[in-house]
């Protein structure tokens, strides 16, 4: 009898998981976001660590909080692109639209891929609804 592959997790599922992402999930969830996170997708994430969220200013993430209809939403559904890219197609753009609707600019420089400025750490954690790849930063769409 062969052991059975566990099922790949979706997009959240992998963010709860892996540990680095509290204050994305606690966005996300507050947001009401999860649940599209976790629908077929697929969706290329820019997942913010909670490291980068404690680079914004204090009190930025609990004033989003307040109001996840609004504000903290466009914020993250700027950072997330549809379909699935792997870093080996996200080089090959200088730009990728938004499910929010604005464009992200790509640069690569010295081997370092930066998203709308935030520097991508770690890609390709393949879920089964799409792919995220880390970034240092919160990308904050234009006004």
């Amino acid at each position: 009898m062969s052991t059975p592959v566990p099922e790949q997790m979706d997009i959240v599922e992998t963010a709860v998981a892996d540990g680095r992402f509290t204050t994305l999930v606690a966005a996300i969830q507050a947001a009401d976001l999860a649940t599209t996170l976790s629908g077929p997708g697929p969706f290329t994430v820019f997942a913010p660590t909670d490291d980068a969220f404690n680079k914004l200013p204090e009190g930025t993430v609990e004033t989003l909080l307040q109001d996840p209809e609004g504000q903290l939403s466009q914020i993250l559904l700027y950072h997330v692109v549809p379909g699935k890219l792997m870093a080996s197609d996200v080089v090959q753009q200088t730009s990728l639209t938004t499910v929010q609707g604005e464009p992200l600019t790509i640069t690569v420089q010295n081997q370092t891929v930066m998203v709308d400025g935030a520097m991508v750490i770690i890609t390709d954690i393949e879920t089964k609804n799409g792919v995220i790849h880390v970034i240092d930063s919160v990308m904050i769409p234009p006004a």
